[in-house]
């Protein structure tokens, strides 16, 4: 761990039950190992957080599948809510950003260290996964004929939610077993993708926390 003089002084009864090796540096480096504007002036290095699939999805029933989101603070965001909703893992699949970018830990608030994380470029092998895990792949589609209200979700669920821009391709949606939209009751065009997520998942919790 690396900190900063006056982080130092701030942050002293923590700092002296920490069991790493702590190192004081100057603000500018601390500057230039942080990738914020206003650093704390604590940076931690750790080993990389993301877990084998088979690791991550044993015994799961509820999972969120990202596919194709490029946006950190989004993906970031999903980990949170699928953590806030009890969900056993995220998935980072395809072209998905990295679960370590700096941008999507801070986004998470913690939520990286609290539940498994997996990264798969390839989405059919992660769909097989999810399948060989007792899991039923549910899309969130904005475009699906079905929407939340309807869906089947008895069983335990793997959500597959695509990029904020573009949704989910066809290719993916023919590869899972059910696709759902989020009802919009008002005027708004849609959700962002995090608020969509905190629903559908959300949706299962509820349901799972009633049986």
């Amino acid at each position: 761990m690396f900190v900063t003089e006056t982080a130092a002084a701030r942050n002293a009864d923590w700092l002296s039950i920490v069991d790493v090796p702590v190192s004081t540096v100057t603000d500018k480096a601390a500057d230039g190992l942080s990738e914020t504007v206003t650093p704390q002036g604590i940076v931690a290095v750790c080993e990389l957080l993301d877990v084998s699939l088979d690791e991550a999805l044993a015994g799961a029933r509820l999972v969120a599948v990202l596919v194709g989101v490029s946006d950190p603070g989004n993906a970031g965001t999903v980990t949170r809510v699928a953590d806030a909703a009890g969900a056993s893992a995220v998935v980072f699949a395809g072209d998905t950003v990295d679960p370590h970018n700096g941008k999507c830990v801070r986004a998470s608030t913690g939520s990286v260290f609290h539940l498994p994380l997996s990264r798969a470029r390839n989405t059919t092998a992660v769909f097989d996964a999810c399948r060989a895990a007792g899991l039923r792949l549910v899309a969130a589609d904005g475009y699906a004929t079905k929407d939340l209200t309807e869906a089947d979700l008895s069983e335990p669920t793997a959500w597959v939610f695509g990029s904020e821009a573009h949704g989910l391709d066809d290719e993916i949606l023919t590869g899972v077993d059910e696709a759902v939209k989020v009802p919009i009751y008002g005027k708004a065009e849609s959700l962002n993708l995090a608020a969509a997520a905190a629903v559908c998942l959300y949706a299962t919790a509820i349901l799972a926390a009633g049986r």
